[in-house]
């Protein structure tokens, strides 16, 4: 080994300049990767349906006293006493149902925080239901995003779920971020800030749910399941849990409206005749590609003769 002593000095000027340009290259590599993050959905349909106050929309379904209105907004809280959910005035057939919502910080595991269309009360025990789930976690880990499609149960009295779960590419406590489900006669699509991340296609009528539905918030324990299958619980020491809700839209087709005079609105720019455009399938499999942490038919523990369209 040569001492640097006795090096001619252009070596030992490169020999200490070599950290330097590790540290550059890091740099370089990691702000390349960050250019190469979300593509852009090219489409913004939020920016399409107009937002109503909760009040328009939506009452209290339970636990009124963990419910605050505030200038249209609404937030619902757990605590050991109660949690807290609402319900839409109406029913729907399809439609647009979207919701920006701010999740709370730090220990949240057991706490389900959700916004879905369900038809629990009209069917129960054989209910549909399509689902937005932010699935509580520990203060060292991301929350998990699931979505879910129920049919009709299982007709024996079990709920066949549908789950795909996603990490997000933000922090969803630091700000309000948009949330939204469409839902056409063809198909289920979940997106996020107007990103689709997932798309459910209708294959069958026993596969994919057409009975109306109402649209639901809540706030709940489900210590049981929710957080890595139910490893960490909800503990009331960091309660109460929050969810805070505001940019109500929705538009859809109630149970009173005529194929004539109702339509969901288009999930993307004329010209590709309501379907996704590559810009937004290709933003959809940056997602699945980078976040995507959980997929039901990929599940080799799950009894997929249950779930056909796998």
């Amino acid at each position: 080994m040569v001492s640097t002593t006795t090096m001619p000095s252009s070596l030992s000027f490169l020999v200490h300049m070599v950290p330097l340009f590790s540290l550059l290259l890091s740099f370089m590599i990691c702000s390349s990767s960050n250019a190469q993050g979300l593509p852009s959905p090219g489409y913004y349909l939020s920016s399409k349906v107009s937002t109503i106050n909760f009040d328009q929309g939506f009452r209290n379904l339970w636990g009124p006293q963990h419910e605050k209105l505030d200038q249209g907004s609404v937030s619902i809280w757990l605590d050991s006493n109660s949690g807290s959910g609402f319900k839409s005035h109406h029913s729907y057939k399809s439609g647009y149902f979207g919701v920006a919502v701010k999740l709370q910080p730090g220990y949240t595991a057991g706490v389900i925080t959700s916004f879905y269309l369900s038809n629990n009360q009209d069917y129960p025990g054989n209910h549909d239901e399509i689902d937005i789930e932010f699935l509580g976690t520990t203060q060292d880990k991301p929350y998990v995003l699931q979505t879910n499609v129920y049919i009709k149960g299982s007709g024996d009295g079990k709920i066949i779920g549908r789950e795909m779960k996603f990490h997000l590419w933000f922090d969803p406590t630091q700000d309000f971020h948009n949330y939204a489900i469409l839902w056409k006669p063809s198909e289920i699509i979940f997106l996020v800030d107007d990103v689709p991340i997932r798309r459910y296609p209708r294959k069958s009528d026993s596969t994919f749910p057409s009975r109306p539905m109402y649209v639901y918030g809540s706030i709940w324990d489900a210590s049981p399941w929710a957080t890595e299958n139910g490893k960490y619980k909800a503990d009331y020491n960091y309660q109460p849990f929050i969810g805070k809700y505001k940019n109500f839209k929705l538009q859809g087709c109630t149970i009173d409206s005529t194929s004539s005079s109702c339509r969901p609105p288009s999930v993307s720019p004329s010209g590709y005749g309501g379907k996704l455009s590559p810009q937004q399938n290709t933003a959809m499999q940056w997602v699945q590609n980078n976040y995507l942490v959980y997929n039901y038919c990929h599940d080799p523990q799950r009894d997929h003769t249950l779930t056909p369209e796998c």
